[in-house]
C-alpha cells in the first residue's frame, strides 16, 4: 500500500522562530514530502507546521471517504495553530498542497506569502474526465511510477501506491474552486515548476500567475526535477529559493 515502509508518514513540527511555514503535501503523499526542504528552513531559524491531510498516511478507503471541504478545513486550522506560535505565516505545498495553499491564500488575510511547488491546476492525466462516472464502478485505479531524475529520491517517499477514484474527483472539484478565487490572492507568490514534471500542463505556473490578484509574484523554473521537486535532483535549489522568498517578505 506504501513505500517504502521504513519511513513515518507523520505530520511534523520544526520549532523556530517568530516566523513560521505551513508545509503542505500532495494528493495521495505525505509529510515526507516536505522533510527535506523542512528541515533546511527550520536549520535557518524558521518554525515550520508539515500537516498531514485527512485521509493520508492510512488507507486509500479513508482517503475515498474524504471531501476536499475536509482538507481546506484541516489546513485552514493548521493555520491557525501555527499562528498562535509565530508572528509571521507562511504558507506552501505541492501539487494538491499548492492548490489548498491558494485556497488558504484567498480566504485567510493575513498571510506573509504562498510557495507553490508544481501547481495541480491542469492536470495531464486523461483519466480525469471519466472521474464523475468513474467513482460509481471502481474504488481505485493504477498510479504510474513518480518521475524523479534522482534515482535515491523514490526512498525519501512514503505515498499510496494507487490513485483512489472518488477522491480524486474531490481534487477536480477543489481545482474549480481554487481557480474562482484566483484574483482573491493577494499576498506575495512564488511559484516553483519544473519543464520535466510530467503530472501537469507546462503552462500551469503562467496560469495561476496571469490570474492571481498578487502584485509582487515569481515563477522560479527547474529543469531536473520530476512533480515531487521537493525531493528530486534540485530540492535544495527549491529550499534555498524558499528562504530567500520568506527572508525577501520579512
Amino acid at each position: 500500500m506504501a513505500q517504502p515502509l521504513s519511513l513515518d508518514p507523520s505530520a511534523f513540527l520544526l520549532e523556530g522562530g517568530p516566523v513560521g511555514v505551513l508545509l503542505v503535501h500532495g494528493f495521495t503523499g505525505s509529510p515526507t514530502e516536505m522533510r527535506l526542504v523542512g528541515e533546511y528552513l527550520n536549520q535557518r531559524g524558521i518554525t515550520v507546521s508539515a500537516p498531514c491531510l485527512p485521509g493520508h498516511a492510512t488507507t486509500l478507503d479513508d482517503l475515498n471517504r474524504r471531501r476536499w471541504s475536509d482538507w481546506s478545513s484541516h489546513i485552514t486550522q493548521k493555520a491557525a495553530d501555527l499562528r498562535s506560535r509565530c508572528d509571521t505565516v507562511f504558507v506552501g505545498g505541492l501539487s494538491l498542497g499548492a492548490l489548498l495553499s491558494l485556497y488558504l491564500a484567498a480566504n485567510l488575510p493575513g498571510l506573509a506569502g504562498a510557495i507553490l511547488y508544481s501547481p495541480a491546476i491542469m492536470l495531464t492525466d486523461p483519466r480525469r474526465h471519466l472521474l464523475p462516472v468513474l467513482k460509481y464502478l471502481v474504488r481505485q485505479l493504477p498510479k504510474p511510477a513518480d518521475n524523479f531524475v534522482d534515482p535515491e529520491a523514490g526512498s525519501r517517499l512514503w505515498s499510496y501506491n494507487a490513485f483512489p477514484v472518488a477522491a480524486s474527483y474531490e481534487v477536480i472539484k477543489l481545482i474549480g474552486q481554487v481557480e474562482r478565487h484566483l484574483p482573491r490572492v493577494t499576498c506575495p507568490l512564488l511559484v516553483v515548476q519544473s519543464t520535466a514534471d510530467d503530472s501537469i500542463h507546462p503552462d500551469c505556473a503562467q496560469f495561476v500567475y496571469e490570474r492571481v490578484g498578487a502584485a509582487e509574484k515569481e515563477i522560479v523554473t527547474l529543469h531536473h526535477s520530476g512533480h515531487v521537486l521537493t525531493l528530486d535532483q534540485e530540492w535544495e535549489q527549491v529550499a534555498e529559493q524558499t528562504y530567500q522568498f520568506i527572508r525577501k517578505q520579512i
